[in-house]
């Protein structure tokens, strides 16, 4: 067998760890993916109405807003799971897998290879959860079917970065809180950016941060292919940005991997 080989084979075998685990321990998915639904629900229904009016398109309202805040309740979920990621390196690390698992004849790569691949397959539930919850409360989407195929796209290439990032945060960290914490200002980027409100009603510093950080073209990228508004020159920065942050992530990752030998 060869060495590739090897290394699939222990990465499914990781991969198959780690759905066990969110199988036998479901509540922190549950919280991973209820928060998202939660803020939806509360922008919506709470705030939803005002808001919508506000966006000066359509028939506003809560049916307006529910279109509009979709893409950033999205993203908020991706960010989710990758905190929750960080949350299970580091549990694997403070209980000695990790140094277990690097004694034993594995593929190295295949101990994160399986959090990465388990977060992803957690990802995409979380964000189908979200859907389906925004799908019930009234957001429609004029996408076809490469359209939908180009929204995963963007978000798989999101939560991969997102992943990497995390697990080196997780490899990091010192303690379970410590790696619990430091992911937490993903999470909220979403609303720091175009995700619940347009970045032309914030003030002047604080669009100049919404408009050039990381998540604000993503966002734009899903609403443009879902809503068919329109990516403009979103999509090359939703681009851009995950790929850098996949390829800071996976270095400092590997790095402090291998340090811990």
């Amino acid at each position: 067998m060869s060495t590739m080989s090897y290394a699939l084979r222990d990465s499914t075998t990781m991969v198959r760890r780690r759905i066990k685990h969110m199988r036998r321990y479901p509540s922190l998915t549950i919280q991973l993916v209820g928060l998202p639904v939660v803020f939806l629900l509360l922008f919506v229904y709470v705030f939803g109405g005002t808001l919508g009016d506000g966006l000066g398109a359509g028939s506003g309202g809560r049916s307006e807003y529910v279109a509009y805040v979709t893409p950033g309740i999205i993203l908020m979920a991706v960010a989710m799971v990758a905190m929750g990621t960080a949350v299970s390196v580091a549990m694997d690390m403070m209980e000695g897998v990790v140094a277990r698992f690097k004694t034993m004849a594995i593929a190295r790569v295949s101990v994160l290879t399986g959090h990465v691949v388990a977060a992803m397959l957690q990802t995409f539930f979380a964000v189908a959860v979200v859907l389906a919850v925004a799908f019930a409360i009234g957001f429609r989407s004029d996408a076809n079917v490469v359209e939908w195929f180009a929204a995963a796209g963007v978000l798989a290439m999101l939560a991969f970065a997102l992943t990497w990032l995390t697990v080196a945060m997780g490899l990091v960290a010192k303690t379970i809180d410590s790696a619990s914490n430091m992911p937490q200002p993903l999470v909220f980027l979403p609303l720091l950016g175009s995700g619940f409100v347009p970045t032309d009603s914030m003030p002047a510093g604080l669009r100049w941060f919404a408009d050039y950080q990381p998540f604000t073209p993503v966002i734009e990228t899903l609403r443009g292919l879902l809503l068919g508004t329109g990516i403009g020159a979103n999509g090359f920065g939703a681009v851009a940005w995950s790929a850098g942050i996949a390829l800071v992530g996976y270095l400092w990752a590997r790095k402090l991997y291998n340090r811990q030998d």
